[in-house]
């Protein structure tokens, strides 16, 4: 039940409180002192607290009430505070709320306010405890899949690259093809590298080619090798990548710019396991477990008769979408922390830049954002002129100026329901973030 601890010295005040509370089925805790409060804290799970600021005879003082807030707050830091505080303790009461406090109303009060603040703050509460619970839920099943799998040392926090890790790591153990889509600088070698990493074969080579990255007449001969006098320049033979990785994974990245010669060879791979070096006629069998990678509409390859259908399926068995940094935005502070490597530090403006930007190039395009601004940072700190980024998109911020509501959720979170210190979080007024959590419907505000 939602329970609301009041201390104040004035037991009129504890009963007057105490009955509007019950009326809205809220629980309430009275204390007549700051020692019973404190105890009763320790023993009782309470939502809010309503405390006075004085004490003592002398009521321009204060003083214990700002020693109660202090203790509360050192002890039960997360807990919703709201003071309730003579004129003459206004400006003390201004400072505590600039320290944590949730609110401050005056004495004597306003039912309808008091109570709706009271209401506010524990709807804050409730959905503090939900967001906290999938919080905690991500992390687990993020800390779950670190420890079952070998990640390769990738850092991420999003909820969609951990379901891409899922799938990446539970196909790892079957020996079928895989293909990694997503664009580029996403890390498509990397969830490579973590399937083999996790599979049967993962004492074997990693032999990874880009084939996008050899002139058409050469991909031949770097996948299945050649004899020497094969074609000009073959002084020699040479072993091509598919022997080079028996008994192991070949990561064919950009799969698309294989010709269409290759592509038949390399059906015949992987359903044979054979193939021949460019100018012999003797046969070498291999056992290779294959994983191809491309950012290609590969369907729209086979409509126009430039990628062979039978492969697609062939190399298809089971697909891993890498999504671009774009839409998994959670990485984006981790990868900048990483890739920083404790060198320097980012300003609260970088921060926010880097959240700004639509990373086209993705994590390759974030790690040489970030290793140059790391070399022009003053005194330790990436400034945003560091960064060298263009400048954000309307649309990117008025994101910024305007929190979503699951960042407001999370700010709110991380603060406890301390609305004034969820509003320092995302850099709002007070009565700013409280006309958001109205507007997404997260309380009734008062």
């Amino acid at each position: 039940m939602r329970t609301v601890l009041i201390i104040d010295d004035n037991p009129a005040v504890g009963d007057a409180l105490s009955l509007a509370l019950s009326l809205r089925e809220i629980r309430p805790l009275v204390a007549l002192t700051p020692e019973d409060g404190l105890a009763i804290l320790e023993r009782e799970s309470v939502d809010v607290l309503v405390q006075d600021m004085n004490f003592t005879a002398d009521t321009t003082s204060g003083k214990e009430g700002v020693t109660l807030f202090r203790a509360v707050r050192e002890r039960h830091p997360d807990l919703p505070v709201i003071l309730l505080t003579a004129w003459t303790h206004l400006e003390t009461a201004v400072e505590l709320v600039k320290a944590g406090a949730a609110d401050y109303l005056g004495k004597p009060w306003d039912d309808a306010k008091l109570l709706a603040t009271v209401e506010n703050l524990l709807e804050l509460a409730e959905s503090t405890k939900e967001v906290t619970r999938a919080r905690v839920e991500r992390r687990k099943r993020r800390e779950a899949l670190q420890r079952k799998y070998e990640l390769d040392g990738l850092v991420f926090a999003s909820e969609a690259m951990g379901r891409t890790l899922e799938l990446a790591c539970q196909v790892a153990r079957s020996d079928v093809p895989v293909l990694v889509t997503g664009p580029n600088g996403a890390g498509k070698e990397r969830i490579a590298a973590i399937v083999h990493a996790n599979s049967p074969v993962s004492r074997g080579a990693f032999i990874a080619v880009n084939c996008g990255a050899l002139p058409g007449e050469l991909i031949e001969a770097e996948l299945f090798g050649a004899e020497a006098g094969a074609y000009t320049g073959a002084n020699r033979a040479r072993e091509g990548r598919f022997e080079m990785a028996d008994g192991g994974t070949l990561f064919l990245d950009e799969i698309g710019n294989l010709p269409l010669p290759g592509q038949m060879k390399l059906l015949r791979v992987l359903e044979t396991g054979q193939f021949e070096r460019l100018g012999s006629g003797r046969t070498h069998k291999v056992k290779v477990r294959v994983i191809s990678a491309t950012n290609a509409d590969l369907k729209a390859m086979i409509r126009a008769g430039t990628f062979r259908e039978d492969l697609f399926y062939r190399l298809n068995v089971i697909e891993v979408n890498l999504p671009p940094l774009s839409e998994r935005v959670d990485d984006i502070l981790p990868l900048a922390e990483h890739f920083l490597d404790g060198r320097a530090r980012l300003s609260e403006e970088a921060r926010d830049a880097l959240l700004a930007h639509d990373w086209p190039g993705n994590v390759r395009e974030l790690k040489n954002a970030i290793e140059r601004a790391r070399l022009l940072a003053s005194n330790g700190v990436v400034a945003v002129r560091d960064l060298n980024l263009p400048a954000a998109s309307p649309s990117a911020m008025r994101n910024l100026d305007e929190p979503s509501r699951e960042a407001v959720e999370t700010a709110l979170a991380s603060s406890g329901g301390v609305v004034s210190r969820a509003a320092q979080t995302l850099g709002l007024s007070r009565q700013a973030l409280y006309r958001r959590i109205e507007r997404y419907g997260l309380a009734v505000a008062g």
